[in-house]
Formats: C-alpha cells, structure tokens, sequence
C-alpha cells in the first residue's frame, strides 16, 4: 500500500524538524554531554562527528532510501525494494526489526518522558523552592513509589503523541513539530545564554571543549562510535517511516548532513544548559538519568530566577521526549495500519492503547515487581538490554548489510542523484564495508560487557 499525497512532507523544513526531533531524546540530551566530558572534551567531539560521518550518515542515508523507495511501512518498503532488486520479499523482516525495536523501546520510554512532564508541573506549581538534596531524593523516591501518579502523567504523554499522530502526517506531525522543534532550540539558546550570566558557564565549557587527546583510546572510540549510532535515530523504523514521507525533489544526503548537525549541535547547546548549574552548584555531573530528577532540582532552588529557569528547562526536555514518541509510535502505526487495512484513527488508537497498558509493567517495576526478574534483570532492564544491546545494532547491522547487497545499485544510485559519482561510491563502499563491522563491534561489546 503506496503512501498517499496528503501523507508527504509539505516542504524539506518540515521533515527537517521531525527527524531531528525524532534524533533528539532526552537520553541524547544529557547523555552526550556527560560522555563528551568524561573522553577527553574537545578531542571526544572531533572522534565522535568522524563516526557520526562514518557510520551514522550512510546508515541514516539507506534508511531514508529504502523508506522513500519503497513508500510504505518499514517491513513493506523493504520487502517492495527486495522484489525489486530481484530478491525474496521475505527481506521485509529487516524493516520489522525497527518496528519491533521502536515499540520495545517506547514501552520503557514513555513512562521517563511521564516523569518529565510530571517535573514540568512541580517546575510550574512550586519551582523546587526550598529543595535540598534529601528533599530532592525523597521527592524522586516518590515518583517512584506513586503508581497512579506515574501512570496519570505517561497516559498524558501518550494522549499528546497520539493525538498528534492522529491527525495525520501533515494535520498532525508536521504542524507539531515546526513548532516545537524551533521551540526548542529558541528554549536552548534562552537557557544557555542564562547560564551565561548565572555562573559556572566557563567550567562548563572547558568540560565540554577542551581538548584532552590523552582520553581518546580505544574505549573513547568506541563510546563515540556506539554515541554517534545511538543518538542519531536509525534502526528504529522512524527514519525509514519518514523517508517514506519524503517527496523525491528533497534531496536525501543534504538533509542528512543538516540532521546530524543540528543533533550534534542541540546535544552540546544541552550541556551548556545543564553543566555550568552542575559546576556552579558543586553537584555531580556524573550523576547520569538522576541529574535531571535529583540533581538539578537542588540548582534550580539555588539560582536566581530558578523557578523560570525550572519551568524554561522541563518545557525543553517535554518537546524532545514528546517528539522522540512521535517518530518511534508512527513506525509501529504505519505498519498496523498498513498489515490489517484499517484507518490511521484506529490503528492509531490501538497501538497508543496498548503501550498504555504494557507501560503498566514498566511502571510497576520501579516497585512492586522490581524483584521479578528476566535474565536476572527486571522488566525495564530488560526490555532496555533487548532493545539497546540486542535490537538496534542488529537492526541497523541488517539494514547496512540490505542497502550496500541487496538493494540494487541501480536503485541506489536513482534515489541518491544529489550526490556526485565519486561520494555515491564512497557511500557504498561505506555502507558496505565500514559500517557493518563498526555495527558488530557494538553488538558484541554490548552483550559481553
């Protein structure tokens, strides 16, 4: 089933604003920062845009092309462009691998994106005025312990990502994210300017970009590269889905170029918002998922126009975690809508419903199942160790392994026009020679470590 006229992108802008919304998650946000500063700064910048160049652009390039070629779901486009190069549709699984990682991933995800918006009303009602570091604890223990309260806020979150998936590519995504995503970027440079003024700006920037080449070793290498892979989006069926959007006069290599940078560059604006509070306020900025729930907080009771700056912030990471939902929920929606021939309104409440209701696991096991283990690992460890360790490196592995051997050149070559002879060929000898290794080396360092 072909995508219809009223399901493309309206111009490059706006598919522009949903991939890189897509990209930019809030394990992005505060991730990339910290891994930055921990491998050597500056030095771990220059490694990480060489792997994003290397390994993350020729991937992102052939999911955007299988997606736009074959102009379906991710297991439909990859069986459509099977068939045409003359192979078995059966291929159609490497795209089901993304929808299947997508939907794994959005179980977990969801309820971090509840607690987010959670914060954002405690950032609204009462700043985290007064807020010490025990108070900071207690409050995020309480989260924890708060079923209800975290099922309220991850229904919330779901409710906003399926009604904007509800109302269509262009009524709904793309009316979203041309606003939000400039929203945020507005937001960032807003925030960082603050900190500017506010202290702990210059600690902040020598963190993150001072050169420390002594840093960059092996395992500084394969942090960028395993950094460059994960934060960019691929392997989820969101790139692919919206590739499938993507009208054929847009070319698909100079937006990639423009994806990655802007991604890069949001990740870094993320750690001059959340650093020099860090440097300023003598906290820990190693502290991982809990600096924004537990260690930020006391920062923002401490700062000058910390309640603004609270507000400011939450509303930031609400846009990324929401945006991030939007490109994983619609992978797994195109492809339900698209299996059993239903309308983008029922398949859209189906596949909401029932992350609604497996979310309740993930929510539970911060508590009451959290000694029930899979693997010796509770459920949220686990769906994360399938996910992260197992589905996305295997995933993308198979979709470099499909576009550089399966999928014709001739097909190739006509969806990648914008790119010259010599850059063509680079690509592919990338996308077949480079990038499948580099995708192994993660899988077995995540599965052995």
């Amino acid at each position: 089933m072909a995508v219809a006229a009223e399901d493309h992108w309206s111009s490059r802008f706006a598919f522009l604003m949903a991939a890189v919304g897509f990209a930019v998650g809030l394990g992005n946000i505060w991730r990339f920062p910290y891994v930055t500063g921990e491998n050597g700064g500056a030095a771990f910048v220059i490694v990480y845009l060489l792997c994003a160049f290397g390994i993350g652009v020729p991937i992102l390039i052939a999911e955007l092309m299988i997606g736009r070629r074959g102009q379906a779901s991710p297991p439909e486009a990859v069986a459509v462009v099977a068939v045409e190069s003359k192979r078995s549709r059966h291929w159609g699984w490497v795209g089901g691998m993304g929808v299947l990682t997508a939907y794994t991933i959005e179980i977990v995800y969801a309820v971090i994106v509840g607690w987010v918006l959670w914060y954002l009303f405690k950032a609204v009602t009462t700043g985290f005025a007064g807020v010490d570091a025990i108070d900071a604890g207690l409050q995020f223990e309480a989260v924890l312990a708060s079923n209800y309260g975290m099922l309220f806020w991850t229904l919330v979150g779901l409710a906003v990502t399926g009604l904007i998936i509800y109302a269509g590519v262009q009524k709904g995504i793309e009316r979203a994210v041309v606003v939000m995503m400039p929203l945020m970027f507005v937001l960032l440079v807003i925030l960082a300017t603050y900190n500017y003024f506010a202290g702990g700006f210059v600690e902040a920037v020598a963190w993150l970009f001072t050169p420390d080449f002594s840093k960059i070793g092996p395992d500084a290498v394969l942090a960028a590269i395993g950094q460059a892979f994960f934060s960019i989006g691929v392997a989820m069926g969101g790139m692919m889905i919206y590739g499938s959007y993507l009208p054929k006069s847009i070319s698909i290599s100079h937006s990639v170029f423009i994806i990655v940078i802007a991604d890069t560059v949001v990740a870094l604006l993320a750690g001059l918002v959340i650093f020099p509070a860090v440097f300023h306020y003598g906290l820990d900025p190693g502290a991982g998922p809990g600096l924004i729930f537990q260690t930020l907080p006391v920062a923002f009771a401490q700062m000058p126009g910390g309640h603004l700056f609270s507000v400011l912030f939450f509303i930031m990471l609400a846009v990324g975690g929401i945006t991030s939902m939007v490109g994983l929920i619609e992978s797994v929606n195109a492809w339900i809508e698209e299996r059993f021939a239903i309308s983008r309104h029922r398949s859209s409440l189906m596949v909401i419903g029932s992350i609604a209701v497996l979310s309740v696991m993930s929510i539970l096991s911060y508590n009451v199942l959290g000694d029930i283990s899979f693997g010796g690992k509770n459920f949220n460890d686990a769906m994360d160790y399938f996910s992260n360790q197992i589905m996305l490196p295997l995933s993308g592995l198979m979709i470099a392994l499909f576009a550089g051997w399966v999928m014709s050149r001739d097909a190739s070559r006509d969806e990648l026009t914008s790119l010259k002879s010599v850059t063509y060929e680079v690509w592919h000898f990338m996308i077949r020679f480079v990038v499948p290794p580099a995708l192994l080396v993660i899988f077995v360092r995540g599965v052995t470590s």
